[in-house]
């Protein structure tokens, strides 16, 4: 794909009320135009603990996280925990360390992109970098 434009990609929870948020922080502080949602209920705990989970669960995001990095030209993949998340309903902190145990897993994927760790809180318009 060709485009003038620029992408960044997250991995982010499929709760309807951080993906303003999400989009608007990568749009400000990374000068995107576009952010590819890679959505998942609490993907950080996805991501992170994937025991009992379908490892197809994983290789499809990775699927995804593909298409963004080598067909959009994405640069930067956001993986995102936010407060009240049903598919994650662990406490900031615990979910803060799953972010970061999970970055490894991502950055493991091998795309040439820069993966950073964000934090969305209850005002569902703060985000904060981890």
């Amino acid at each position: 794909m060709t485009t003038d434009k620029k992408f960044a990609c997250a991995i982010n929870c499929m709760d309807g009320r951080v993906q303003d948020a999400v989009k608007n922080y990568m749009k400000e502080n990374y000068g995107v135009d576009y952010v590819d949602m890679i959505t998942e209920p609490g993907p950080n705990k996805i991501l992170c603990e994937c025991k009992d989970c379908d490892k197809n669960v994983i290789e499809d995001i990775k699927k995804r996280v593909d298409i963004s990095v080598n067909h959009h030209g994405s640069k930067i993949i956001a993986i995102v925990g936010h407060f009240g998340c049903a598919g994650n309903p662990a406490e900031k902190q615990e979910q803060i360390e799953q972010l970061k145990n999970c970055k490894k897993k991502v950055e493991d994927f091998g795309f040439p992109a820069e993966v950073i760790l964000l934090w969305v809180d209850g005002d569902w318009k703060t985000v904060e970098r981890v």
